[in-house]
């Protein structure tokens, strides 16, 4: 199978804002791993999301305890453009994962912009069914609006989330 083996010598980088992570997002992390030889986890610094509820070094530490158990999976963070990172990184692919239909129409030009930037593809993986409807902005809008959430995001989130909601009341 010489398509497999050609995958698996590949690095790939699978970005986003990860704010919090969720199972959505580890699901597209636990399949990619096994695509590729690495896989580059990149946690955005996003300009254009203003006010992020975790800080950069809090998203690293849950999605380093979410995907310690995977070998070949590294969570590294970076600024500005993702072509930039991608050449910097030496990857051969950009992994993103698809939810809804929308999500391809906003994805699909910048998977040309990076391409025609870096020369590199991306790469789409479609959401798990269970997880279709779950992004990051819903499931801090339930969590802290006294909702349960523990069916989708990881427990080491669980737990940095919990400590965020008692340190902001605290602070109210």
């Amino acid at each position: 199978m010489t398509d497999g083996v050609l995958l698996r010598s590949t690095r790939a980088v699978y970005p986003g804002s990860f704010d919090p992570p969720t199972y959505g997002h580890l699901d597209v992390i636990e399949r990619a791993a096994r695509c590729f030889g690495e896989l580059i986890v990149a946690v955005v610094v996003n300009p254009q999301k203003r006010n992020p509820m975790f800080s950069l070094e809090e998203r690293e530490e849950m999605l380093r305890a979410c995907v310690a158990h995977i070998h070949n999976v590294r969570v590294l963070h970076f600024r500005g453009l993702l072509a930039d990172f991608v050449k910097e990184q030496k990857a051969d692919v950009i992994v993103k994962g698809l939810r809804v239909v929308s999500d391809f129409e906003s994805e699909m030009s910048t998977a040309l912009m990076n391409r025609s930037l870096s020369d590199v593809d991306t790469m789409f993986l479609m959401s798990d069914q269970r997880y279709s409807f779950v992004s990051s902005s819903i499931v801090k809008e339930v969590f802290f609006l006294g909702g349960d959430v523990a069916t989708l995001v990881p427990e080491p989130v669980l737990r940095v989330m919990t400590t965020k909601r008692a340190t902001i009341r605290a602070l109210s």
